[in-house]
């Protein structure tokens, strides 16, 4: 099972415009094969994150550039989905002991996306990366469900964090090529997604290896 998060504080913090949310839980996107209909809670959806950055972007007057801080447990596969992200290859992969970081171009804007590690000795440190986040991108191991309650702590004491009160939160269920994956939804309910009062979350069934659901058109 995975652990209910509490309810956040509220506290305004300066960061790229987002429209408040007029219902929380916008979409659940799962990995479906073709001819599925369209119009149910799990609607593929291959421009999620696309979707969310979107939203982020504001006037042309603004400043075009974002803030990303990517974490999760180790193993959930942040560095390979980081890597599907800046189209680099992906059939090396070594733990991240400390942080990377990424610039990407997309549409206009320039991410910055900090991928931190996700060790136990590590994760004390993670508060010390959220300060002026426009976008949490939380990765878990659909696969590994034994740490299920394990990564649903964490993601709680996250969102818990004054740094990212009202940050949109976009979930990955990552590893869904194997066939030991829970569904997006089922990750979802557990988590308690739906309780979310003070952001727009977004949960995106994805597999960082193979690229699929991770996509993300890159340019102008």
């Amino acid at each position: 099972m995975l652990v209910r998060p509490q309810t956040q504080s509220t506290q305004s913090q300066q960061r790229a415009q987002f429209p408040p949310p007029k219902q929380v839980g916008v979409l659940i996107c799962a990995l479906q094969p073709p001819g599925t209909p369209q119009g149910s809670p799990s609607t593929p959806c291959p421009q999620g994150l696309l979707s969310v950055i979107q939203k982020l972007k504001g006037s042309p007057e603004q400043e075009q550039e974002l803030r990303i801080v990517l974490l999760g447990l180790d193993n959930a596969g942040k560095t390979t989905l980081l890597k599907r992200l800046a189209s680099e290859e992906v059939s090396t992969i070594t733990p991240t002991q400390g942080f990377n970081i990424k610039s990407v171009q997309s549409h206009g804007l320039k991410l910055n996306v900090w991928d931190i590690g996700g060790q136990r000795s590590i994760r004390p440190y993670w508060k010390k990366y959220l300060g002026s986040t426009d976008l949490l991108i939380y990765v878990i191991d659909s696969a590994d469900q034994k740490r299920f309650e394990e990564t649903g702590q964490e993601l709680a004491e996250l969102t818990e964090d004054e740094s990212l009160t009202g940050v949109p939160l976009l979930v990955f269920a990552n590893k869904q090529d194997l066939v030991t994956a829970a569904p997006a939804a089922e990750i979802a309910e557990g988590l308690s997604l739906h309780t979310y009062r003070d952001r727009e979350w977004q949960i995106q069934a994805c597999s960082a290896l193979s690229g699929e659901g991770v996509q993300v058109e890159m340019g102008a």
